[in-house]
Formats: structure tokens, sequence, C-alpha cells
């Protein structure tokens, strides 16, 4: 029963990690679709410097060069380029191959200066990692803590790795380009399976453009608004992108 409880507890800590990376990290510093009160904004940090040792800044480089460069040379990681295999299974290599290229932050992501916190706490990743793991220690012991922490990194890892492997060669094109819409794969990823509607409209805080498309990502945003915890850019979707012939 309680291997059972640990892995329940990996899966939501994992979508946990999943949805704030596609309310904060994607939309709102990526993008600047939306933005989030300082209170929330922290609590967030806090959260994905436990889950996933990310610092901020660089992912929000490393996204928008792929933007900046979609599917084509100098994009970080198009399976167009590099083949649906070496982004699915090897995203977070990568991911390091890009920022060490050049100076990606200095270059995409100058406006996210890093703050005293940033320097104290969220630029050590693994530090972050290592209190997560303690936490589990202490509501599951040493073994099963291990096993938790396995699985929620693996299942992150890859869901991250299908938005990009999957959201660039299989699913529905409504505009152009070769990015994808999977419904299936956005009910998993906090709405990022929506990913052609994602790249023809990426100011947009909300990733479900037509008819019968499910956004779960957008509905936690429309929670904090609801509280007055958020605000959007526009709620019309700006589509930068023509219709799919």
């Amino acid at each position: 029963m309680r291997v059972l409880v640990a892995l329940l507890t990996a899966l939501v800590v994992c979508q946990v990690a999943i949805y704030l990376t596609t309310i904060y990290l994607h939309r709102t510093l990526a993008h600047r679709s939306m933005t989030v009160h300082r209170g929330v904004a922290f609590a967030m940090r806090v959260v994905l410097w436990l889950t996933t040792g990310l610092k901020p800044r660089q992912w929000v480089a490393v996204h928008r060069k792929h933007h900046a460069y979609t599917d084509t040379p100098g994009d970080p990681h198009s399976p167009v380029l590099v083949g649906y295999k070496a982004v699915q299974l090897n995203n977070v290599g990568l991911y390091r191959r890009a920022l060490r290229s050049e100076d990606l932050v200095g270059k995409y992501a100058k406006d996210l200066a890093p703050d005293r916190w940033d320097r104290a706490l969220f630029d050590h990743g693994w530090l972050g990692l290592a209190v997560g793991v303690v936490a589990l220690y202490f509501a599951f012991g040493w073994w099963l803590a291990l096993i938790a922490a396995v699985v929620h990194a693996v299942s992150y890892l890859y869901l991250s790795a299908m938005i990009n492997a999957i959201g660039h060669t299989y699913g529905t094109r409504p505009y152009g380009g070769a990015s994808t819409n999977n419904q299936w794969l956005a009910w998993l990823t906090g709405g990022e399976g929506l990913h052609n509607n994602h790249h023809a409209a990426p100011t947009s805080a909300r990733f479900s453009l037509h008819r019968g498309e499910l956004d779960p990502g957008w509905w936690v945003v429309r929670g904090l608004r609801a509280v007055r915890l958020a605000t959007v850019r526009h709620d019309e979707a700006k589509v930068r992108l023509p219709t799919a012939a």
C-alpha cells in the first residue's frame, strides 16, 4: 500500500511540475501572455525549484530560441532537424547543448535578470532537488523516496520531451508549420499538446482555439483570474500563422 501511495504521489508531483511549467515558465515568463501576483509567482518558483531544479531564465531562453527558429537550423530541439527519437530520448541533452553553444540567456532572456532569491536558492538546482527528495524521505523513507523521485523525474522529462517530439511530428495542423495538435497529449501536459495552436498564437494564454479543444492549463489560469491573482495579455488570440489549406 505504501508503494502505491508513493507512486501516486510521484505522479501527482509530476503533474504539479508540468502545470507550473506551462503556466509560469511558458505562458507567464517566456511569452508574457499573462502575469501572476508576486506572491503566487514566488510560490511557483519555490515548487519548480523543488520539483525540477530548472533555472527559469535558462528554460525561457531555450524556448524563445525554439520559437525564433522553429524547425529550421538553429532550433534547439526540432524533430524535423534531428529526428523524433533524438528529441524524445535526449531532450535534456539537446537543452544543455543549446545552453553551452552561446550566451543564450544573455540573448534571449536578458529581461529576466537574477534576483537575490536566484542567487541564494533558485540558481542551485541540485539543492532544490535534494530538498525535494528529503521531503519524500520524511514521508516514505529512503527506498520509497528514491523510487518516487525516479518515477517523477522520468515522467516529467518524458512528458516534456513529448511536447517537442510528438508536437512537431504527429497530429493535426489547423495552421501552418510542422507543429501539431494532440488533444490526448494536452490532457497529460496541462494543455501543451495543442502545440500548433500555440505556435499560431504564441502570445495567447489560452491554447484551445477551436470547438472541441480543451486546455486544462487555461482552467487554472481562469481560476487565478477569478480570484484576481492573474491577468492575461489579451482575451482574443492573435493568430499569426495562416490556416492550413
